[in-house]
């Protein structure tokens, strides 16, 4: 074993600035040169030939950006700690009717406001001192306008209520030597991510007056791999404010991820507030004011639609429900017994009861308030589903039984109820994998199920024809890895858990992330079951002080992986560690540039030097 130096064509390809230089998630299809032109706030913009109303301006909290572009130091405190508006230039008012062109506008400002305004020097992706920025009296082109053309019209159920694979995000893109840009795409979802692919270009002259592309011209055909592309908060371990929440929507619109997953409720909290029952809330939330709102959950939804963002819903049943007991504790079983470990994986326990009727005029009065108003905005509300522990239907007084041939078809009749109401008010139910594999509960056709547990998880799944969204925590969990949070005394049990890891340590770094292909060792008619995957973050020891550092970029990676796929086109073989290293490396920088925390993936010094300085072959 020893260190080798890659071959010289291979570290000319793997440079910056090179055809996979700027771009994440990978196209399908890009071509670029090496032609320098620059941008300003003249260029021109068109929508299927009219003139569309956009604004760029700075944010009145942005730092100031110093000319100094060396200035590391200054550089990284000032972009750490940006505080961003998000709604910058135009944006639809809240409650908008929306159509392709308020959302094509809005993105349109979006776009051009980050090159002017949240942009990056790119000096740590050169070498040191390097004189890598082009002449601003060298006479160099300039883009003068960008014309979009969404050659159909949304439907009304698109971009916010189709189902997964009823959206066409494909589009082109092509910028001319002229400095002419193009985009054409089928929708306006389509257009939207053209427009993240055409802000990737661009940087800032570290004078702070210019912004340029190097990689004139530029064509691409782009259209994702997978239909969904997720990504799962939970609200219920930490509370996080809407801000957080309007953050990482805006941070997966980046990677054109297209899921978010809202696992909003859980034993330890009640957050969110549902008018027809507001003790739960009121009692369930770790503190006043710790809750959201259906103002909240309206601006969450609306937000995301503005940026090809479908929000997922999920309320964890029967398992996962304790939270319910401090509002009525006449729905639950087993809340806060001891020793926990007995009656479920984390405290403080409590699931609904299978067999009794008040849960079922609970579940529909709770329903029948919540799903009317996520329902305009959504096609999927999450029932969860995981980890239902038997014993606790010891203690439910019409089961006292942990026996599964009994509590079996309790549960199926439970379920059947329940998807049914999710069904009448017009959304598809998602479940977590124990129903179908753990629980054999038989669900319909049109029931989508999310699997965590890895293994031949994927394979039994789709072979009983079960459509599938890929979790798998050998691989995509995020929040492994950061120690155990539970506490110990000096006795047996610090013993048996000592060095204090966490159940799935550890930490799933990006070049593991990006390892993991959904659809391997499937057939092909398997495969086409596999509708894509999720990155959860459980947030035990996740809350808005690192959250951004958590998320980002590693899933990131994971975007990559289903919009691009794991095989590179050109090649034949799965996409390079060293391919999308430097790629990743300039995505964070953007990210930070933008006001968002994310964490390095390698040294500076890796960043700024040639592949081969820091690869490790054998």
């Amino acid at each position: 074993m020893k260190f080798k130096k890659l071959p010289i064509y291979l570290s000319l390809a793997l440079g910056l600035g090179q055809v996979e230089g700027s771009i994440w998630p990978a196209p399908a299809k890009l071509q670029t040169g090496d032609q320098v032109l620059f941008i300003d706030q003249t260029v021109s913009v068109t929508y299927n030939g009219e003139p569309v109303r956009w604004s760029s301006f700075p944010n009145p909290s942005t730092p100031h950006r110093h000319s100094d572009h060396h200035n590391l130091a200054q550089v990284a405190k000032d972009a750490l700690n940006m505080q961003l508006s998000y709604t910058y230039g135009y944006t639809p008012a809240p409650g908008a009717d929306y159509n392709s062109k308020e959302i094509v506008q809005a993105g349109v400002s979006r776009t051009l406001s980050t090159i002017f305004h949240k942009n990056l020097v790119p000096w740590m992706l050169h070498d040191k001192h390097a004189d890598f920025e082009p002449d601003l009296h060298a006479g160099n082109g300039r883009v003068t306008a960008l014309h979009i053309t969404q050659t159909d019209t949304d439907d009304e159920k698109s971009p916010y209520t189709a189902l997964t694979g009823e959206i066409d995000e494909s589009y082109t893109f092509a910028l001319a030597e002229d400095g002419t840009a193009r985009i054409e795409a089928e929708t306006s979802i389509g257009v939207l991510r053209a427009l993240e692919s055409f802000n990737q270009l661009f940087y800032q002259h570290s004078s702070g007056t210019a912004w340029y592309t190097p990689l004139a011209p530029v064509s691409i055909e782009d259209a994702p791999q997978y239909a969904y592309r997720g990504l799962m908060m939970d609200t219920s371990r930490h509370f996080f404010p809407v801000e957080d929440i309007l953050r990482t929507i805006d941070t997966m619109s980046w990677s054109k991820l297209n899921k978010l997953h809202l696992h909003v409720t859980d034993s330890q909290s009640w957050p969110l507030e549902i008018p027809s029952l507001p003790e739960l809330a009121a009692k369930g939330s770790y503190a006043k004011g710790l809750v959201y709102t259906p103002a909240d959950l309206q601006r969450i939804h609306e937000y995301a639609i503005q940026r090809g963002v479908q929000v997922i819903v999920e309320i964890d049943m029967p398992g996962h429900s304790g939270a319910v007991a401090l509002a009525y504790p006449e729905l639950v079983v087993a809340y806060n017994e001891q020793p926990y470990h007995w009656w479920c994986v984390q405290p403080p326990c409590g699931g609904l009861k299978l067999n009794d009727s008040r849960v079922d005029d609970f579940l529909d009065t709770l329903f029948d308030d919540l799903l009317p108003r996520i329902g305009p905005y959504t096609a999927y509300f999450h029932t969860g589903g995981d980890e239902l522990n038997r014993n606790s239907s010891r203690l439910e007084e019409g089961v006292g039984t942990n026996d599964t041939a009994v509590l079996q078809p309790l549960l199926q009749k439970w379920m059947d109820k329940n998807l049914a109401r999710v069904r009448s008010h017009g959304l598809v139910p998602m479940v977590w994998q124990e129903m179908p594999l753990e629980w054999n509960i038989t669900l319909g056709d049109d029931v989508v199920v999310q699997a965590w547990l890895g293994g031949s998880t994927i394979k039994e799944l789709v072979s009983r024809g079960h459509r599938v969204i890929d979790s798998d925590s050998n691989f995509w969990y995020l929040d492994c890895g950061r120690g155990a949070w539970l506490n110990f005394d000096n006795g047996a049990a610090y013993q048996q858990f000592y060095p204090f890891n966490d159940w799935c340590s550890p930490t799933k770094g990006w070049q593991l992330i990006y390892s993991h292909d959904p659809r391997q060792g499937l057939t092909e008619e398997e495969a086409k079951l596999v509708l894509g995957g999720e990155v959860p973050a459980w947030s035990e020891t996740i809350d808005s002080a690192n959250l951004d550092m958590v998320l980002w970029p590693r899933a990131s990676a994971m975007g990559e992986v289903l919009w691009s796929g794991r095989i590179d086109p050109a090649t034949g073989q799965n996409r390079s560690l060293f391919d999308a290293a430097p790629r990743l490396s300039e995505l964070r920088e953007r990210m930070v540039a933008r006001g968002v925390g994310a964490a390095p993936i390698s040294q500076l010094f890796c960043s700024q030097s040639s592949p081969e300085e820091c690869a490790f072959l054998m």
